[in-house]
């Protein structure tokens, strides 16, 4: 069975001060993904060398010299402490605290984090922290207001008091270019150990992980540098020292850091953190579709009259913008592969004018568009293809029970 996904702030006793190796709740996420946990021997001291002939070698061959990019970005990020997590621990503790990783994006005092940062439970069930922290890495630490939370990019968004503090805000990056193979650094307060650098390259990209709502955030970064339980929150950067993405979750068997991390992308990051300045809260269109993406050998089993888009296989018990389309989801499943199929559903292969050949492609496409939008699927129905006007909707906090 594939572990559940967990999320990688840390949990703060209260009585001992320690930091554990939980989120405050370990299957806050209900996806194949886990908190990041990486063995702290892969985590650089908080004030890496910068003096081995090797290093400055290295960074001179590949332009990345993680040890500038430290020193420059580093006093940017901060740790971030929040109390009162009221579902945050098993025993029902109503003030329970939790720790992870920020940083400075405005001069105004603006701080990026993860929204489980500074929030416990999930879906409809998600409850802020009544008290937040924001901790300097000159020793200043101040209190922070949570202007507002996306749980379905795990994005949220702190305001301190500027005065008297000396903020570095890092600059966002852009994921258009990027490449498998590049390398990245990650800043973070993991296992509590603030300050802490780790280095590794980008593993994989566009990948899905799930949010605290059960909807899957899309376009992921997948990196092998260390992001361990406390790491949530803070950057991941390019050679640049330009923000590429947040650093969220990890996937693991073992619960160390034999697993793979993810960053929440800095694309994805942007939309929510401009949409919590303007109005607290994100907003996402919805369509109401369960779907699989097809491929040539599924086409070709089920005599299908294309090999690409999205296959609909269930919608929402209570309805949903599709259905009242009159979409229609598939009425028996046959195993192929392995894998259950519904079969005898439409097939969506485009939103407008882009084209759909897969879950990631649907989820993208809708993004740009506001709830109440009304925008033009192209289907296939037995074997031809037609357009449908679906009114979108917007998203729950959870994911509707299908039937």
């Amino acid at each position: 069975m594939t572990p559940r996904p967990k999320l990688a702030a840390a949990t703060l006793a209260a009585a001992a001060v320690l930091f554990t190796a939980g989120c405050g709740d370990d299957d806050k996420s209900a996806s194949t993904s886990s908190p990041a946990t990486a063995p702290a021997s892969a985590v650089a001291d908080a004030t890496p060398s910068t003096s081995g002939s090797a290093d400055e070698a290295v960074a001179k061959a590949t332009g990345f010299d993680p040890s500038a990019i430290y020193k420059r970005e580093g006093p940017g990020v901060v740790t971030v402490i929040s109390a009162g997590l009221k579902a945050a621990a098993a025993s029902g503790d109503d003030d329970s605290a939790g720790l992870g990783s920020g940083f400075v994006i405005s001069s105004d005092g603006e701080i990026a984090t993860n929204a489980h940062v500074v929030t416990s439970g999930e879906g409809d069930k998600i409850t802020e922290a009544k008290r937040v922290y924001v901790k300097f890495s000159d020793g200043n630490e101040v209190e922070a207001k949570v202007v507002g939370f996306d749980p379905f990019a795990d994005v949220a968004l702190l305001k301190i008091a500027p005065t008297g503090l000396d903020l570095r805000p890092l600059p966002f990056g852009s994921v258009k270019n990027l490449k498998v193979g590049a390398p990245v650094a990650a800043i973070g307060s993991p296992f509590g150990e603030e300050q802490s650098l780790s280095v590794g390259v980008i593993s994989a990209t566009e990948r899905s992980i799930q949010s605290l709502t059960g909807f899957s955030t899309t376009g992921a970064i997948q990196t092998d540098a260390a992001i361990n339980h406390g790491n949530s929150g803070g950057p991941l950067l390019d050679a640049n020292g330009d923000v590429l993405g947040i650093n969220s979750q990890i996937r693991t068997e073992s619960g160390d850091g034999t697993g793979v991390g993810f960053a929440v992308p800095v694309d994805v990051v942007k939309r929510s953190i401009d949409q919590l300045r303007k109005d607290g809260q994100v907003r996402y269109a919805y369509l109401g579709v369960s779907s699989r993406a097809l491929y040539p050998q599924v086409a070709e089993r089920f005599d299908l009259p294309v090999d690409k888009g999205v296959w609909v296989q269930e919608l929402p018990k209570s309805g949903g913008p599709a259905k009242e389309a009159g979409i229609t989801a598939g009425t028996r499943e046959v195993t192929f592969q392995e894998l259950p199929w519904t079969v005898g559903g439409d097939i969506i292969v485009g939103v407008d004018d882009t084209p759909i050949e897969d879950d990631a492609d649907l989820a993208q496409a809708l993004l740009p568009f506001e709830p109440g939008t009304t925008v033009t699927l192209k289907i296939y129905r037995d074997g031809k293809q037609q357009d449908v006007e679906v009114k979108l909707g917007e998203r729950p906090l959870a994911v509707p029970p299908a039937g």
